[in-house]
C-alpha cells in the first residue's frame, strides 16, 4: 500500500488551489466543480497529493490555532531564503526562525493565506 492523499477541509478551495499551483508548484490532478469545490493537487514530482475541499457537513478547522508542530504540509526547497521571501510576497506569513537539525537539515515554518502551516525543508540528504 501507499499513501494516496491527505485531505483538508478549507474555507475557499478555489482560491487555495490557485495559490498552491501558482506559488508551491503543485498541479491540479482532478477538479470536481461541485458547490463545495474539490481539488486533488500533486506535488511537482507527482509523488504526493493533497485534497482540498469545502464540505459543510464538517467544520473547517481553526488552522490558525493549530501549532505548526501539530499539523503542517512540508515542501522541500533548495533556496530557503529565496522561497521564504517569495512566499511572503505572495501572502504567506513566516512564523519561525530557520533552524538547523543535528542531521544538517534546515527547517522553517510559514502559514499560507488560510493559516495552514507550511514547513520548508532543505535536507542535507534527500529523504525521498
Amino acid at each position: 500500500m501507499r499513501l494516496e492523499h491527505v485531505a483538508l477541509n478549507v474555507s475557499d478551495p478555489d482560491a487555495m488551489a490557485q495559490w498552491y499551483t501558482d506559488h508551491l508548484g503543485m498541479q491540479i490532478v482532478r477538479h470536481i466543480p461541485t458547490p463545495n469545490a474539490i481539488y486533488f493537487l500533486s506535488d511537482s514530482a507527482q509523488r504526493s497529493m493533497i485534497e482540498i475541499y469545502r464540505n459543510p457537513a464538517a467544520p473547517v478547522p481553526d488552522y490558525a490555532s493549530l501549532a505548526p508542530l501539530a499539523l503542517h504540509l512540508a515542501f522541500t526547497t533548495s533556496d530557503m531564503e529565496g522561497d521564504i521571501a517569495r512566499l511572503v510576497a505572495a501572502g504567506a506569513t513566516h512564523v519561525s526562525p530557520i533552524e538547523t537539525t543535528p542531521a544538517g537539515d534546515r527547517l522553517t515554518f510559514l502559514r499560507d493565506p488560510w493559516q495552514i502551516p507550511i514547513q520548508l525543508a532543505q535536507r542535507q540528504t534527500p529523504m525521498l
